[in-house]
């Protein structure tokens, strides 16, 4: 029997009530199962504003230790009541230290893990490093119920490595929730397409499809305020866009063969050949 995946991407926008965000994404966590989706991936840190814009130490009381965010205990008893799997991205708390990270839940509700985000970006508009500590996990790969998925936070998603890290360990979809929208620096510069190509990128690279959730809409958090552009998308293992929206709600669903990727992967020989020796720190999943 052929193995299939089918993935999803939700796109919306958020406001300051954490709970009013999270009911929304279970809205479209429902809508995306309902259309026959088993992984189901939101936008980053979906549960507020992106908050990153300005440095204020009141967002430092939206952190909690990630097995007790609200965005995973209320998401978890949803994921085993639909069967589905969902990558929750949150702002986590452990003792002194704060994280980017990512908690996935399985199809029957299990909490497998955390990954915290290894990429911080640090620009105007996007000042994460005030607020997380560069991620300790390394990069992960989870064995869920309906495949092998590994899972890159926003600024991740700009790197190669850390989509071949997660190949080298054996992934079987790529996926990326973020949130990036208008630069406060320069009012001329869109970086929607380059998002997606780097993505698309990634894709082809790794004969891999990938998946990209971002959010839309305007956030007052700071004075001026950010515009998010969403464009999210998923691609197929050649880095067509199979599904896409611009800068509207909605939800991308879309099914993959993993018994076909896996053997036009090896067709291309991108694994078989690379060089062992230069790849140690990301054979492990840790970056160097």
């Amino acid at each position: 029997m052929t193995r299939q995946i089918t993935v999803a991407a939700i796109q919306t926008s958020y406001g300051e009530d954490m709970q009013a965000n999270i009911d929304k994404t279970i809205g479209f966590i429902r809508e995306a199962a309902a259309k026959g989706a088993q992984v189901i991936l939101a936008p980053e840190l979906f549960q507020g504003p992106y908050f990153c814009v300005s440095q204020e130490e009141k967002w430092f009381g939206a952190a909690y230790p990630w097995r007790e965010h609200p965005a995973v205990t209320q998401l978890q008893p949803v994921a085993k009541e639909l069967g589905v799997v969902l990558p929750v991205s949150i702002f986590e708390r452990e003792g002194p230290h704060y994280f980017n990270s990512l908690v996935m839940i399985d199809a029957d509700g299990e909490l497998m893990g955390v990954y915290r985000k290894s990429h911080i970006p640090d620009g105007p508009g996007y000042q994460e490093k005030y607020y997380f500590r560069p991620g300790d996990t390394g990069f992960k790969v989870w064995d869920t119920r309906f495949g092998r998925i590994g899972v890159g936070v926003c600024w991740d998603q700009w790197y190669p490595e850390t989509a071949r890290a997660m190949m080298l360990q054996g992934a079987e979809v790529l996926l990326y929730p973020t949130a990036i929208g208008t630069e406060p620096h320069d009012d001329s510069l869109d970086t929607a397409a380059p998002w997606q190509r780097a993505m698309q990128g990634h894709a082809v690279s790794n004969v891999v499809p990938v998946v990209g959730a971002n959010r839309i809409g305007h956030e007052q958090v700071t004075e001026a305020g950010q515009t998010y552009y969403g464009h999210s998308f998923i691609a197929d293992h050649r880095g067509d866009l199979v599904e896409s929206l611009e800068r509207e709600e909605g939800v991308l669903v879309h099914t993959f063969d993993l018994d076909f990727l896996d053997r036009h992967r090896a067709a291309w020989g991108f694994f078989r050949d690379r060089r062992t020796d230069l790849y140690g720190a990301l054979a492990t999943g840790r970056p160097a």
